[in-house]
This record gives structure tokens, sequence and C-alpha cells, in this order.
């Protein structure tokens, strides 16, 4: 599992490419600056992992472009300590990412291949979220609920009402909604009942999956 100069070098260029195209927090980049995304996609893709693209993982899955994670996680508003749940870990960049930034992240992910390789990831970097697990990221993770923010890193066709009742009053849920045609949007909890939605423009996610019986029953 090596991470150079070399890497780093280019972890440094991707920053200053995504400061070019508008990210400002500078959490979320400096994040983005010391996780090691090479090492969260196919060793084959490994001299262009520092390019602003979007790679195939395992399981017919994308690990997305830098600027989306680094633009959807901008939205969230994340401070240090912040209980956050990943829906859809994926290789687990985002995951990695949240987790240098100071945040408790809560991640779980539908397809067991993708699970099992972002716990290897994981374990060989020493980034760790709080919890991770293998299950329907339609249900959420109600037992560790209530949480601070939510990202959603997967198309939803509708508004998941299980996953908006699971965070805190103030806190933020960011997810791509909508089938072909995607847009990233924000609900921000303000009251029991009432959420406050904003558009943040188009997006291109895989889309998001329920668990099916048979692999429930796996």
């Amino acid at each position: 599992m090596i991470d150079d100069f070399k890497h780093k070098g280019k972890r440094e260029q991707l920053v200053r490419l995504l400061r070019e195209k508008g990210i400002e927090d500078e959490n979320v980049l400096q994040a983005i600056n010391r996780v090691p995304r090479h090492l969260f996609i196919d060793s084959a893709f490994e001299e262009f992992a520092y390019q602003d693209n979007a790679f195939p993982i395992a399981a017919g899955q994308t690990i997305s472009h830098p600027y989306t994670v680094a633009k959807q996680t901008s939205l969230l508003h994340v401070l240090k300590g912040d209980k956050v749940l990943e829906i859809g870990t994926g290789s687990g960049y985002q995951a990695a990412v949240l987790v240098e930034m100071g945040a408790e992240v809560y991640t779980i992910e539908r397809q067991k291949e993708l699970f099992d390789f972002s716990q290897r990831i994981f374990r060989k970097i020493q980034i760790r979220p709080k919890y991770a697990t293998y299950g329907d990221g339609y249900k959420g993770l109600p037992s560790f609920a209530p949480f601070d923010r939510i990202i959603v890193t997967a198309g939803s066709a509708t508004i998941p009402k299980t996953l908006l009742t699971q965070l805190k009053i103030g806190g933020i849920m960011v997810i791509p909604l909508g089938t072909t045609n995607q847009m990233m949007t924000t609900f921000l909890r303000v009251s029991e009942r009432d959420f406050e939605r904003m558009e943040f423009g188009d997006c291109q996610f895989v889309p998001m999956l329920e668990r099916t019986e048979k692999e429930v029953k796996r």
C-alpha cells in the first residue's frame, strides 16, 4: 500500500484544480489532500487517480469524480465531531474524507463485495469509520439515530422519508434526487415535521437500490 511523494504531489495538484472549480471549504480540501484516492480504486487506474474523473469499482458501481465528492461534502457543512450517516460506502473514499474531517462516520453498503473491499482498505490505511455495516441503505441506521448529517452517494428516484426521520433538528441531508436527470439536493430539518429543501445543480450517480429478498437471505 504505497503512498509516496509522487502521489502526494498529485493530490496537491488535484486540490488546486478543485479550488479553481469553485470548492472553497478548506476542511474539505485538506481532507482530500490527505486521503490516498489511488488506494480506493483498481490498480489499473492508479496513474489517473488524481484526475477529476470517475472510475469503475466492483459490483458495477463507480467512485465519484473528486469534484463531486468535494461539492457534496461541502454541502454537508460538517463540523468536527458531527455524527454522519453515509448511505453507500462504495470503495470507502467518501467515508475516509469525512473521517479525515473529524466526523464520527456511520456507513452502510448493500454490495458485499464493496463492503469487504472498503473494510480491507480502512484497516490498511488506518482511517476507520465509527461504524460500518453491510445492509440496506434505504433503512438507514435507526438504532444509531439521530444524525447531524446524512449523505447519500447514489441517486434516488424519490425522497427517502425513513432517512429524513433519522436526521436531527438542525441537521442536513445531501442526496442526488431523480432518475435519468438527477439534482443535487439538500434538506435542512427545521422542526419535527418541517424541512427546507434546496437544489444545487445537475449531477449523475448510480441508482440507489434496495436489497432484494435473495440478498437478505444470504
